[in-house]
């Protein structure tokens, strides 16, 4: 299946040279370009991408307001579909210099990316999020998500009983993927099978009403289950 990406930058050289990296890539399709948060927003409510690459920073509209409003469960829509057909958001940012990264994986982003990451890194960072998993590498989520939350806390609204909703293990899983950890990491660490590890991942976000690891990272750091800095 193709992947269809849009591209919000506001550098236009930027926008050029994702493009053409993505473009040559058979099983991704990009779709369109905008250089502001708002033209971002209209452009992806006419192509239906999946996959958005959103700038941080940009003039009119930033990214963290346009990934608001596109991942915004609470917006209306003309009919399910609209809904259904919400795009994945990967966040570019410039690492230090933007303090909103936390912010956008609260509104819904399934990731970030590094604007100087390799070539071959971005080409699978939107396989990923496409895929419906996030990107949350661990040398760079253990530092970031844990300098936003504890910057940036969020209102705490009943997260215990939530928490008793899940099984010692799932309780278990929810922290090692809060800290950064991947699947195989995890499996190892419990000494389960991956398979296993998915199957318990995927029951926390059920029971937790969540849609991917990343929004798992933020409500565990959120409920106090992990706090930052500590190990």
């Amino acid at each position: 299946m193709t992947i269809r990406v849009i591209i919000v930058d506001d550098q236009a050289m930027v926008r050029a040279g994702f493009a053409a990296l993505l473009a040559a890539q058979s099983d991704i399709d990009v779709v369109g370009e905008a250089a502001d948060g708002r033209k971002g927003v209209e452009l992806a409510r006419g192509t239906r991408p999946d996959v958005v690459l959103m700038d941080v920073r940009m003039p009119e509209m930033d990214g963290l307001a346009a990934a608001r409003v596109l991942l915004d469960p609470r917006e209306e829509h003309e009919d399910r579909e609209d809904t259904l057909s919400r795009p994945k958001v990967l966040m570019l940012t410039t690492f230090d210099a933007d303090d909103y990264v936390y912010e956008a994986l609260r509104a819904g982003a399934s990731g970030f990316l590094l604007k100087d990451a390799p070539p071959a890194d971005l080409i699978a960072a939107v396989r990923v999020v496409a895929a419906g998993d996030a990107l949350l590498a661990p040398k760079v989520t253990r530092r970031l998500i844990a300098d936003f939350a504890q910057q940036r806390p969020a209102p705490r609204r009943k997260p215990a009983v939530q928490l008793e909703g899940l099984t010692p293990r799932e309780t278990e899983v929810l922290e090692l993927v809060a800290r950064g950890l991947s699947n195989q990491e995890i499996a190892d660490h419990l000494v389960l099978a991956e398979q296993t590890v998915k199957t318990h991942i995927g029951r926390v976000l059920a029971k937790l009403d969540l849609r991917d690891r990343a929004q798992v990272v933020i409500f565990a750091y959120e409920s106090g289950l992990v706090t930052p800095g500590d190990r």
